[in-house]
C-alpha cells in the first residue's frame, strides 16, 4: 500500500519535527522599549532637558539603579540565552537578583517562541517565572525571569557586591531550571567562575503618556573603544495586551519622532553591557 506508506512517513515526518506540548503556553505581558536620541533628549550634564521632563509630568527627582551581570569571560551563560542579574534600586531594602531567559521573536511570531519555551519546560503550569515581550523598535524577545532577593546587609547607598559575593549570591539562589540547563548544577559551576560584567549606574524618571505610566532611563555605557561613556536613553511602558502594545508602540514612535527625539534603532542595553565591559 504506497499511499498508506507515504501517509505514514509524512505523519511521522511532522511528529517529528513539531514540538509535543504538555501544557499551554506561557500569557506574557508586554514591554515596550524605544530609543531616544541622546543629543537631542540629554543636557550637557548628561540629564534629561526640562522640555523632556515637563511633557512628560516628569519630576527632576531621579531614581538610582546599579546593575551589573555575572558570565564566564568567554560569555557561556549569555550563550546559552540567560542573564544571570544583580541590581539595587535607590531606597530598597535588598538587593534585586533576576535570572532571565531570553528567546529570539522571528518574523512576528510571537506564538512560536513561546512554543519553544513551552518545549523547554516554560508553560502555564510555571508559576514562578514570569513571561514578557520586549517589543523594540523592530525588534521583539520573549524573556522569561525568576527574581530572588538577597540581604545588601554592609552595603550602602545603591553599592553592589564584588566578584566572590556577587557568584555566592547567585550561586546559592539559583533556580533549578537555570541550574540544570545544560547539565545538572550548570548555572551554579559557570557561576562559579564567573566575573562581573558593569556595573552600570542608570537614572530613571517617571512620568505618564498617553494613559500609560512612562519611564525613561538613562544609562551609561562605556563605549565600543572602552574609552569613553555612550548614553543610552530609553522610554518604556508596560501593558497586557499585544493590541495595545502594538497601537501604543506606533503611537509612541509617532510621538516621539514629532518631537525629534527618536532614534530609530533597537535597544540592546544587555547586549552593549556583555560587550563592553
Amino acid at each position: 500500500m504506497p499511499g498508506y506508506r507515504s501517509l505514514a512517513t509524512a505523519l511521522l515526518a511532522l511528529c517529528s519535527t513539531t514540538p509535543v506540548l504538555a501544557a499551554s503556553n506561557m500569557v506574557p505581558n508586554y514591554e515596550v522599549k524605544l530609543l531616544m536620541n541622546p543629543t537631542a533628549v540629554l543636557g550637557t550634564d548628561n540629564k534629561l532637558k526640562p522640555t523632556v521632563l515637563s511633557t512628560f509630568s516628569m519630576p527632576t527627582s531621579v531614581t538610582k539603579m546599579n546593575v551589573q551581570f555575572l558570565d564566564t569571560s568567554a560569555k557561556e551563560i549569555y550563550n546559552a540565552g540567560w542573564s544571570p542579574r544583580i541590581r539595587k534600586m535607590e531606597g530598597g531594602s535588598d538587593f534585586e537578583l533576576t535570572y532571565k531567559k531570553r528567546y529570539p521573536v522571528t518574523n512576528d511570531d510571537i506564538t512560536a517562541a513561546l512554543n519553544t519555551a513551552n518545549s523547554e519546560g516554560f508553560d502555564s503550569t510555571t508559576t514562578t517565572y514570569d513571561a514578557q515581550i520586549e517589543w523594540g523598535y523592530q525588534k521583539k524577545t520573549l524573556s522569561i525571569s525568576r527574581d530572588k532577593t538577597a540581604s545588601d546587609a554592609g552595603y550602602s547607598g545603591v553599592d553592589l557586591p564584588g566578584t566572590s559575593p556577587s557568584r555566592s549570591m547567585l550561586q546559592n539562589n539559583a533556580p533549578d531550571k537555570f541550574d540544570d540547563w545544560v547539565y545538572n548544577n550548570w548555572g551554579t559551576t559557570t557561576l562559579g567562575v564567573s566575573r562581573i560584567f558593569g556595573p552600570v549606574l542608570a537614572k530613571r524618571s517617571v512620568g505618564t503618556w498617553s494613559g500609560q505610566q512612562l519611564y525613561i532611563e538613562v544609562w551609561p555605557i562605556k563605549d565600543a573603544a572602552g574609552t569613553g561613556i555612550e548614553y543610552i536613553v530609553e522610554a518604556s511602558f508596560k501593558v497586557d495586551t499585544v493590541s495595545v502594545a502594538s497601537a501604543k508602540h506606533d503611537e509612541l514612535v509617532t510621538f516621539l519622532t514629532s518631537k525629534g527625539w527618536f532614534l530609530a534603532q533597537d535597544s540592546l542595553k544587555t547586549q552593549l553591557i556583555m560587550d563592553r565591559y
